[in-house]
């Protein structure tokens, strides 16, 4: 069957790779501009970014799933294609509904009715893996049912498959494919993607952040829980989050909540779970992360965590090396930054002039560090950060990529909602370090302890000269 799905999915990328030639052709020679003219239409030139995102959306889920990833990585990819490809991010069509009920009674085993006192037949999101519909149970219970898109997990392993050919092919023809590791970026996809569409693996992980976010006493950072009677690995029902999304500057300002209090607290429980337990939400974005006036303790506000099928984890060692990076990048420790990038496998120390490569390490990161969020105009920071991936060969590992991409979404929200924060270089995200559950945690702290304090006689400076601390 896999191989029959694969010579099908040849068949269609052969066509619309020649599809995708001729409409270069024709626009290349004058012919489209003739042909729009002709027909008393507006002429827009024909961008190579237009066509590739085209022939996504006409691959279908699993590509416009990699079109999704390539628009939320602004700075890991060309800014002309992360930003063409976010027209990916609302152009998934809901499937059917009969096609909903069909597969609710058929992995929960029992009738519709018997299972839901009330359910909203228009889907509340519809993405390239799965639709979510609110729903109540027949104990009042307001929930979501996330329910698999029929027929994925057979597109996906054909798609995988191409896809690796293709960046084999990339990385044999262009320079720049093989130092942005191309097939990594496809194996780390493909783990990914294998990991989000199993849905009693998603609910494992929501329990798993609930259970760390309580052993660490925080009850106003949550995550939905899962409704363990009604999970199969194609439909998850869970309880139900009403909020505000993290960038919705507006919507935060009018309910009251101080967004710069709570994306801290979001972002704080973040690093929380990456440094003390190897454990991290792979999919921050503005969507996933919401802000609810009323969901804490008592009625308080709290901050929300959805979607957690894609979790990132580390090991001790890993741990060591991504806490000993974030936390030299916040010090501004620009030596110590550059020896765990070595440590890390990320460059060639042969073929590196270390002195150079800390004074471009310095030149890069310290605005991040050193500016609001609100003067930091990141279409000049992450090209140039880019281009220092390709003069040093730096190659992070997936995971460590993963994690930069999630620092760069809270990032962005702090810039919309809450311009004055800027979470680089914030002591408070990191002052549970120096808890004693950190120094049980396996960290070596001899390493961590002297940036620890560094960023911490950074904030006392701060203090003392009356600028506000972070």
């Amino acid at each position: 069957m896999l191989v029959l799905r694969i010579m099908g999915r040849a068949l269609l990328i052969t066509v619309l790779l020649w599809w995708m030639f001729f409409v270069w052709l024709f626009a290349r020679i004058g012919l489209r501009r003739v042909w729009h003219k002709l027909r008393g239409k507006t002429y827009r030139p024909l961008r190579n970014e237009r066509l590739v995102r085209r022939m996504f959306e006409i691959l279908g889920p699993t590509f416009i799933k990699l079109g999704q990833v390539v628009a939320s990585s602004p700075g890991l990819f060309p800014k002309r294609y992360s930003d063409e490809f976010q027209k990916c991010l609302d152009r998934v069509p809901p499937f059917d509904l009969g096609q909903v009920k069909a597969l609710i009674h058929h992995e929960l085993g029992k009738p519709f009715d018997a299972l839901f006192a009330t359910f909203e037949d228009e889907p509340l999101g519809s993405a390239s893996v799965a639709q979510v519909h609110g729903a109540t149970l027949s104990d009042g219970s307001r929930v979501v049912v996330k329910c698999q898109r029929p027929g994925i997990q057979a597109m996906v392993e054909a798609d995988v498959w191409w896809m690796r050919r293709g960046a084999w092919l990339c990385e044999l023809l262009f320079k720049g494919a093989r130092l942005a590791n191309m097939s990594g970026v496809i194996d780390d996809f493909n783990r990914t993607i294998h990991e989000e569409i199993d849905f009693q693996r998603e609910a494992a992980n929501l329990r798993e952040f609930n259970a760390i976010m309580r052993e660490h006493d925080v009850d106003d950072v949550i995550a939905p829980t899962p409704v363990d009677h009604l999970v199969t690995p194609t439909v998850l029902v869970m309880s139900r989050f009403d909020g505000l999304k993290a960038d919705d500057a507006e919507g935060i300002a009018a309910s009251g909540m101080d967004a710069s209090e709570y994306l801290r607290k979001g972002l704080k429980a973040w690093l929380l779970t990456v440094a003390l337990h190897g454990f991290f939400h792979g999919d921050a974005h503005a969507g996933n992360l919401m802000l609810m006036p009323e969901a804490g303790p008592d009625g308080t506000p709290a901050v929300g965590f959805l979607d957690f099928g894609i979790i990132g984890r580390f090991d001790d060692s890993q741990r060591q090396q991504v806490m000993q990076y974030v936390l030299a990048f916040s010090a501004q420790d620009y030596e110590a930054l550059a020896d765990i990038m070595v440590e890390i496998g990320s460059v060639d120390t042969a073929k590196i002039d270390r002195e150079k490569f800390v004074g471009d390490l310095q030149r890069t990161y310290a605005p991040l560090v050193e500016k609001k969020i609100s003067d930091i105009k990141y279409e000049e920071i992450l090209p140039e950060v880019t281009a220092i991936a390709y003069k040093w060969g730096i190659k992070l590992p997936s995971e460590f990529l993963l994690i930069l991409k999630q620092l760069l979404f809270f990032d962005r929200y702090a810039k919309i909602a809450a311009p004055d924060l800027n979470v680089f270089s914030d002591f408070y995200l990191v002052d549970f370090m120096f808890t004693p559950r950190a120094m049980k945690a396996g960290l070596d702290f001899n390493l961590l302890m002297p940036l620890l304090q560094q960023i911490q006689q950074r904030n006392m400076d701060k203090q003392a000269s009356g600028a506000p601390a972070s």
